[in-house]
């Protein structure tokens, strides 16, 4: 039984149902309007289960099924489900960006939790900026809250070969470029890549926040890494809700469990997984809620110390999520890590991480590496600075063999100057170009893009070409591989210095000294950012006006600046 903080009356709910006026006698009148009975949900929490379920996101066609679960297990703790609707980021759908759209729905996750009567929450998501806007949203409110993870769909199948989302569609899209495939085999690998519900099943963003959260406490151990068709992943549906019941009895919120070593280790997890780049402004963010610094040089700190241990593409050479499962799944990676984890932070089943770990083991040291036996040593994502980006920029290392080069820079403007040229023939490039691409950050995309993963030119494709530095301030999908250095801050179309490279200038990459140079001299980066003019604003009116004025850079988790913090905002009057 939980030990309990709190009485009947001292539930938020008490105040909407258990006041004798004329305001909770509508309550009362309008919830026996749906059929309640007032022993339903007298002295009981209200739980708000937050689905991002929709036709159009492909990742959550199981929520339906899985907040019947969920309310099960509510219902059988003795709690009131309540289900509210939110916005549903579709990855693979949503335009421009979804990224546009994370701090939307951590602002409507937080609203919808502050204006009706929830006691706790739970949060359904799981497509990539689905996990860090319930987050968010959640931790600004600070309501007892769990997080209920959709889960990586079933690999993908094509002939002989196993096909990864995401990762298999960049590497075959080279090919039909390149000419090696035909238009009937890319027709047969985009009806075979994608075969049940669930995120994308490589350790792309939406497995790696999945897991990350987790590790931050908010999820039941071993939740992360459960295949979303799989009878085990509708248990833990129903453990949820009976949990987030027991949550509110003893008032766990999230900023009882959230601290800095929670974060360390989050960023622990994220290296040892080779997970996706987006995690860094994701993280960010998410720790500005809690009222947590996170510079990115602390994730530098971590780099250089822990090992690439998840054999998962595209850090990986191999496997899969559903591999990695049945491996032994993220329990059985954390294990190997206990001397690098803070085992002592708390999580939503009231257990110290440490606990939650008890009994692991690895099931196949193939799929998931022993500390004896890593993948690499060390420096799965690493943080770049130089005069190309002062504030900070990112590259997943361990998914690149190019980590040392010098080149001649090709610019592109936008990402529509980039489509119309980079398959020309005229187009002065060659294997050891740099490409940069400008105006794809925060707000030149708008949003942020997943642009980073520039198409080698198809020029070089032909000529055995499959991977070449490439530099922007956009983002990239975490199924993205190759050199490609991300989140350039400041973003070239508020004038950082990606604004201010010229076709055939030299950049130096070096990651081993964390270092992104432009070869040109203090003087001469002076006279041209004098040049500069600054374009013109993409939105007028909205939305896009919103975020244009309140966005933070890349460096800062790019959430508004008026949603950051934990300055606290007064319960709702009833009247």
């Amino acid at each position: 039984m939980p030990q309990k903080k709190k009485r009947p009356e001292d539930l938020r709910s008490h105040r909407w149902y258990g006041a004798q006026d004329l305001r909770a006698f509508g309550h009362r009148s309008r919830t026996a309007q749906m059929g309640y009975d007032r022993s339903d949900y007298a002295g009981k929490p209200v739980i708000a289960i937050i689905n991002t379920w929709s036709d159009i996101n492909t990742c959550h066609t199981h929520f339906k099924q899985r907040v019947e679960e969920v309310k099960r297990g509510v219902w059988q703790a003795g709690g009131f489900p309540v289900e509210m609707p939110a916005m549903s980021l579709a990855e693979p759908m949503q335009k421009p960006t979804t990224m546009l759209y994370r701090n939307f729905l951590a602002m409507e996750t937080e609203e919808l939790l502050r204006s009706y009567p929830a006691d706790g929450a739970v949060l359904m998501g799981g497509c990539d900026k689905t996990t860090p806007a319930l987050v968010m949203g959640a931790i600004s409110m600070n309501l007892p809250a769990i997080y209920l993870p959709a889960g990586p769909m079933l690999s993908g199948h094509w002939r002989e070969t196993t096909l990864g989302s995401g990762s298999d569609s960049w590497k075959y899209w080279a090919e039909l470029r390149a000419g090696t495939i035909t238009e009937k085999d890319w027709q047969e690998i985009e009806d075979s890549i994608a075969r049940s519900p669930g995120t994308c099943m490589t350790m792309g963003t939406a497995a790696t926040m999945m897991s990350l959260a987790e590790s931050l406490g908010f999820s039941l151990p071993g939740a992360a890494s459960i295949p979303a068709p799989d009878s085990n992943h509708a248990k833990m549906a129903t453990l949820t809700g009976k949990r987030i019941v027991d949550m509110v009895w003893e008032d766990l919120k999230p900023r009882d469990f959230l601290t800095q070593e929670s974060f360390d280790n989050a960023i622990v997890t994220l290296l040892a997984m080779g997970g996706s780049t987006n995690a860094l402004i994701h993280l960010v963010a998410m720790a500005g809620r809690a009222g947590i610094k996170l510079p990115l040089d602390r994730f530098n700190d971590f780099s250089a110390k822990v090992p690439l241990l998840a054999n998962v593409r595209p850090s990986g050479d191999k496997y899969l999520m559903e591999d990695f499962y049945y491996a032994g799944g993220l329990r059985a990676l954390l294990a190997q890590l206990k001397d690098l984890l803070v085992l002592s932070c708390k999580t939503v089943n009231g257990k110290t991480l440490g606990e939650n770990l008890e009994g692991a083991r690895i099931y196949n040291e193939d799929v998931i590496r022993s500390r004896k036996n890593p993948l690499k040593e060390f420096g799965g994502l690493v943080v770049l600075r130089g005069n190309l980006a002062p504030n900070g920029a990112v590259i997943k290392a361990s998914a690149t063999k190019i980590t040392q080069h010098t080149g001649k820079a090709v610019v592109f403007d936008d990402y529509n100057d980039m489509a119309a040229r980079i398959d020309r023939d005229d187009l002065d490039v060659d294997a050891d170009s740099v490409l940069i691409l400008r105006n794809a950050g925060p707000l030149g995309g708008p949003g942020m893009p997943e642009w980073g993963m520039l198409p080698v030119p198809k020029k070089l494709l032909k000529q055995g070409v499959r991977d070449m530095v490439r530099i922007s301030d956009s983002r990239m999908s975490g199924t993205s591989y190759g050199c490609c250095v991300l989140h350039v801050a400041p973003e070239s179309f508020v004038g950082g210095p990606l604004a201010l490279v010229r076709n055939g200038d030299l950049v130096e990459l070096d990651v081993a000294k964390r270092q992104l140079n432009l070869k040109i001299s203090p003087e001469e980066m002076n006279q041209r950012k004098s040049g500069w003019k600054a374009p013109a604003r993409k939105y007028e009116r909205g939305y896009g006006a919103i975020f244009a004025q309140h966005v933070r850079q890349a460096d800062e988790g790019c959430d508004f600046d008026f949603l950051e913090g934990t300055a606290p905002i007064p319960e709702p009057e009833i009247h």
